[in-house]
């Protein structure tokens, strides 16, 4: 056997824009932005630097809430009754969706009232309807935390009220962001409702409006959440969706609400304007097909074993080159999800990504008078 090339594909780029990240100009102190399929950074600025997220620490209770319907152990459907600490917040001033003391809300209406108007009385109704209480469900808070890599978070309550033990990071945020879109993209949908009725048992119905102010300005953004505390001023989580692309960014630090919606659209437009992003394989999706020895079939089809998505810069002239490397022909038996090579990527000659290949297919060995005559054609041709 023989180490074999081939070149899957080159494809070329060159663009006439020469702008760089000195385009990103705000006055937030913490910034990060992310183009969501590559997964690559497009600009920071100070994003490990501890914040305390406010309302963005929504988005985990929201995650958490999704992971146990996802288990079973909950339903949209389920019934929480109300209890007076969750009350009681409806009474204080913060956002709330206003519920009522005893009344019996649904997990569903309670998320929309966490996601959409940002109840901070919804999220503990949820957390002590689903755990028991509010710090059994903040343990499961954390440990999410920790599960998808939040290096530098710590969750101290369900809703991001103020408490100094309550903080995060920029590109924590962003990583829980991300983690929301990708893994429950059915609930993610409603972080784009615009408005919320809470049709109350016992009282008038109450309308609010989703407190994200990118939703309103149709550029493209589907979530994700707001926040606030005097001495963070306003953070904004954000994603857009443009074509076949996402941007996502998390900003805190804006001085007012007027500049947070401003500069975040600025941002998260930049990211689309500057960069391409090209998907060079897709997980499971057929590549290629390589040589067989002694099997039934003479050639194996074969599949990227995970989604490869490159972000180039428009103002460059880049060439991607994607090649495939295996040891062969490959000798039969093969089994579907063998590994069978690897898959290169290059930009500009620089090895930027490998990643296995793996066969498609079963592929059995062929008769013994088959692979007699195939090697002895092999003795008298060779490796034709």
């Amino acid at each position: 056997m023989k180490i074999l090339k081939f070149l899957l594909f080159i494809i070329s780029f060159s663009f006439l824009h020469t702008n760089s990240f000195s385009d990103i100009n705000s006055e937030a102190r913490y910034i990060i932005l992310q183009d969501h399929y590559s997964g690559k950074i497009l600009y920071e600025k100070d994003a490990d630097t501890k914040i305390y997220p406010a309302s963005m620490t929504k988005i985990m209770t929201s995650i958490v809430a999704f992971d146990l319907i996802k288990k079973g152990e909950a339903s949209l459907d389920e019934l929480i009754t109300i209890s007076e600490k969750a009350w009681r917040l409806s009474q204080s001033g913060y956002s709330s969706m206003f519920i009522l003391l005893n009344d019996q809300v649904t997990v569903e209406d309670l998320l929309k009232g966490i996601i959409i108007v940002s109840g901070n009385d919804a999220c503990v109704a949820l957390a002590e309807g689903l755990s028991g209480s509010e710090e059994d469900f903040v343990l499961l808070m954390n440990e999410k935390a920790a599960e998808i890599g939040m290096e530098n978070t710590n969750f101290n309550n369900s809703s991001g009220i103020n408490d100094p033990n309550n903080y995060s990071t920029v590109r924590d945020i962003l990583k829980m962001s991300r983690y929301m879109i990708e893994n429950y993209p059915d609930y993610y949908s409603y972080f784009k409702d615009t408005t919320f009725t809470w049709d109350r048992t016992g009282g008038d119905p109450i309308t609010q409006g989703n407190r994200n102010p990118l939703l309103y300005k149709n550029i493209g953004v589907d979530g994700i959440k707001t926040g606030f505390l005097t001495v963070e001023k306003y953070s904004l989580a954000a994603s857009l969706l443009s074509g076949k692309r996402r941007v996502t960014f998390v900003g805190s630090g804006f001085n007012t609400k007027n500049s947070r919606s401003r500069e975040s659209a600025k941002i998260l437009n930049w990211g689309i304007k500057k960069f391409d992003t090209i998907r060079v394989a897709k997980k499971d999706e057929i590549i290629a097909n390589l040589n067989v020895w002694l099997g039934k079939k003479n050639k194996v089809d074969v599949v990227a074993s995970e989604d490869i998505y490159l972000t180039i810069p428009k103002r460059k002239k880049k060439t991607i080159k994607a090649i495939v490397e295996y040891d062969g022909p490959i000798e039969a038996p093969i089994e579907k999800g063998d590994k069978v090579g690897v898959l290169n990527v290059y930009i500009s000659d620089e090895l930027n990504k490998q990643i296995d290949i793996l066969s498609a297919e079963d592929i059995k060995k062929s008769n013994i008078f088959s692979r007699l005559f195939k090697s002895l054609n092999y003795l008298v041709w060779g490796d034709a």
